[in-house]
This record gives C-alpha cells, sequence and structure tokens, in this order.
C-alpha cells in the first residue's frame, strides 16, 4: 500500500484539473510523503498482475480531472503526474495504480485524464489534430488514438474522449472538456459546409472531423 501523508493547505485549486472555471475544489492537499520508491518502480505490462494482493486506495479522479485522496483534492501537479504513469484499466472497466509490488484499485468517475487544449497542423483530411491533457501529455487522434463521442441516455448531451493508451476498447482516455469540444464542433461544421462537404462521402456524409488520414464522426450512428 502507498502510504499518503495529507496536510491542510489554503483553498485553491488542485493543478493538474481540467475542470471548468466554475467547478474548482475548495482545498488542495499534499500527496504520498516517500515517493522514491514508486518513483524508482519499474511500469508493468497493461495487465494487471496475478501475484500481487489486491488492495483498494481512498483515491478517487474526479470527472474534472482532479485526483483526491481521503477526500481532499492531491494538490502536487508532479505527484498527480508520477502516479499516473502507474495507472492501468482492466478487462472489467476497473482502474488500479500497479506497480512491481503491489496494484489498489482507486475510482475514476469519467475519464482519468481531460483534454484541455487542442492543436491544428494542416487542413482537410491531411490535417493532424493533436490534444494536450490536464497532465501535459499531447496525444495525436488518428488510427491508434480514436475520438469517439458517447451519448448520455438520460439527457442526450455527447461526451467526446480520444484514446490515451493502452488497448482500445478498454484503456485509458481523456474527455474533451466543453471549449476543446466546441472548437472542435466547429471545425466540422465549417467543414460540413465547404463546397462538397469533407465527410467520408462528400457533403452527404455525418459531421465529424479527419486526423491523420482517419475521419472520426462527432454525431451518433
Amino acid at each position: 500500500m502507498v502510504d499518503c501523508v495529507m496536510t491542510e493547505s489554503k483553498p485553491d485549486a488542485g493543478p493538474g484539473t481540467g475542470q471548468d472555471a466554475a467547478d474548482k475544489p475548495a482545498t488542495a492537499s499534499e500527496g504520498p510523503a516517500d515517493l522514491a520508491g514508486l518513483r524508482a518502480a519499474r511500469a508493468p505490462g497493461d495487465g494487471a498482475p496475478d501475484t500481487r494482493p489486491d488492495e483498494g486506495y481512498d483515491i478517487r479522479i474526479a470527472r474534472d480531472g482532479t485526483w483526491f485522496y481521503h477526500g481532499s483534492p492531491i494538490g502536487r501537479l508532479p505527484l498527480v503526474k508520477l502516479f499516473s504513469t502507474v495507472l492501468r484499466r482492466d478487462e472489467a472497466g476497473d482502474y488500479w495504480l500497479i506497480t512491481p509490488a503491489e496494484r489498489g484499485r482507486i475510482r475514476v468517475d469519467d475519464a482519468p485524464f481531460v483534454a484541455v487544449e487542442m492543436r491544428r497542423e494542416g487542413e482537410g483530411r491531411g490535417q493532424a489534430l493533436s490534444f494536450r491533457t490536464n497532465l501535459d501529455h499531447w496525444v495525436t487522434a488518428g488510427a491508434e488514438h480514436p475520438i469517439r463521442v458517447a451519448i448520455d441516455p438520460a439527457t442526450g448531451e455527447p461526451s467526446p474522449y480520444i484514446h490515451v493508451r493502452g488497448d482500445i476498447g478498454r484503456g485509458l482516455e481523456a474527455r474533451l472538456n466543453r471549449p476543446v469540444f466546441y472548437e472542435l464542433a466547429d471545425m466540422a461544421l465549417a467543414a460540413e459546409g465547404a463546397a462538397g462537404g469533407d465527410g467520408p462521402v462528400g457533403g452527404y456524409g455525418p459531421a465529424g472531423v479527419w486526423s491523420q488520414g482517419v475521419f472520426f464522426r462527432l454525431e451518433p450512428a
């Protein structure tokens, strides 16, 4: 088990978050006191080891990307980045922090990362769309990093995601925050309004965007 020593600090928004301005945590806390072991640990494969005891860590990643320990936000971005390097997801959809010595299940409210910035290089079908997460990882959409849009059955609202790492379908994703998704949607509308459209079948295809030669639709099938 990773021992964590939490200390109080002044109310502030914890770094390493992708929350909207109106949704900031009230407090920020320090994380584990001893990082040497975790920092030196060799990252395991994507699969969870079979020989290590299963423990539950009282760690939660909120929908806005904030990491919490015992209900308090972890206020050190380097620490959150460190934890993220040993974060894995199993076939059942559960999230784990895994080192060669131990593993512990954590709670993830939505996706473990949030895309907070988009960068576009090129135009049309040959363009490349890259996304920066709340932990400063850059991911370029394409065949190995697909974009998908899930629709909430209760509200009908779209939730867009991009695959970050691990096996597609059960790996780790980043949820595009609202400004980034609006920027992406505007790009799709602009392409759709161009002469002949820019979808996979010209102006008659679904709304979406291209990145590295792959078309990603932004509306439900």
